[in-house]
């Protein structure tokens, strides 16, 4: 089996570490979900009709328990999980059930935060379907739902017991959904010290989608995002710079009540703007600027402005995580993996840099 293996450890109050499995097929998860000796619930979406055949065939695993979530980050909502919880009681799961995740961030995140908090916690599995989810929200054990003012805004700190990823099943996917991974890709590589993970992207982007590339690239950033993790696994300091991009992109989903933008998508765009304030407010080289933008564009990532106006984008930030009273705060970039966090901004700064980027992709 062609298989790359990460391990996160997890530390606070219940430490250990779960496996992440990053391959090109199913062949092993049956017998790791077999083994783990309980009853298997599995919550996918609607829509995924081919993926979850192809799913069930490849591992013989039973079809019964199954529960169809609705298509869309909309979904991702509070109000949605009453639906659930009383699904899962009236199908009698009890404390040793294991909840297996199929499907995106959207899937993974509101399965993750139902598993913690369903009979006060049953242990769960993220199957990332895409690309984004792959090497974002599968790893680190950020479960979270939507309310009306903000994304992930009622959440938990729940890890899954392992992470199985299958790089075959992102082909199918359309364009606009690879360009949301690519975007947390080239993200962790702006931040991943060394430079290598940023060289290998750069070398491969001719055949980065063929399965024996895409493992390591898969790879490679999500053992960057279990580092980070692993030394910070609750978000005390070092692990917001995983927000690089992540300030414009929430306002850009919350302006819009998550109807217009994929995550993906807005933290490209997000990311755009990460950089041209790195570069105003952190000395981040223009080369280094240049560079990065010049691989985005060529990943065929969204850069533009969609006719939004800063002030408005500014209001919206207002109810971000990361700030500090009335402080908006940013992530930024020094240099390449030299990321700082809780940089404060200003509306005349961030406009300034909204109208360059605006100027220069629409």
């Amino acid at each position: 089996m062609n298989e790359l293996l990460l391990k996160v450890d997890v530390q606070g109050s219940t430490p250990g570490s779960y496996p992440i499995h990053i391959t090109d097929n199913y062949a092993g998860l049956a017998e790791i979900l077999n083994g783990m000796g309980a009853r298997l619930v599995f919550i996918s979406q609607k829509g995924l009709d081919k993926i979850l055949e192809r799913f069930f065939t490849e591992t013989g695993l039973p079809r019964d328990s199954i529960y169809l979530l609705e298509q869309g980050e909309s979904n991702k909502h509070i109000s949605r999980l009453a639906d659930v919880y009383n699904w899962l009681i009236k199908n009698r799961i009890d404390r040793k059930t294991i909840l297996v995740a199929i499907g995106g961030g959207v899937v993974g995140d509101f399965v993750g935060f139902v598993a913690a908090t369903v009979l006060r916690g049953v242990r769960f599995v993220q199957v990332p379907t895409t690309l984004l989810a792959a090497v974002d929200s599968s790893v680190g054990g950020k479960v979270a739902v939507n309310v009306d003012h903000g994304k992930n805004m009622v959440g938990a700190f729940y890890h899954p017991q392992i992470v199985y990823c299958n790089v075959s099943m992102f082909q199918s996917l359309p364009d606009a959904e690879w360009a949301c991974g690519f975007a947390e890709i080239v993200k962790h590589c702006c931040m991943e010290r060394s430079g290598r993970d940023l060289d290998f992207l750069e070398s491969n982007l001719a055949k980065v989608r063929a399965p024996e590339v895409l493992i390591q690239v898969v790879r490679d950033s999500a053992a960057f995002k279990a580092s980070i993790v692993s030394e910070d696994p609750k978000e005390t300091g070092l692990r917001s710079i995983l927000n690089l991009g992540h300030t414009t992109a929430h306002a850009l989903e919350s302006i819009t009540e998550y109807k217009k933008f994929s995550h993906g998508h807005a933290v490209s765009r997000g990311l755009v703007t990460a950089l041209l304030l790195s570069h105003e407010k952190c000395g981040l080289p223009g080369e280094f600027v240049d560079r990065i933008l010049r691989l985005m564009k060529n990943l065929g990532l969204p850069m533009d402005t969609c006719g939004f106006e800063a002030s408005d984008l500014f209001e919206h930030m207002k109810f971000d995580k990361k700030n500090s009273g009335d402080t908006i705060r940013f992530v930024l970039l020094e240099g390449q993996g030299r990321p700082v966090y809780g940089i404060p901004m200003s509306r005349g700064e961030f406009e300034l840099a909204w109208a360059e980027q605006k100027r220069r992709y629409g």
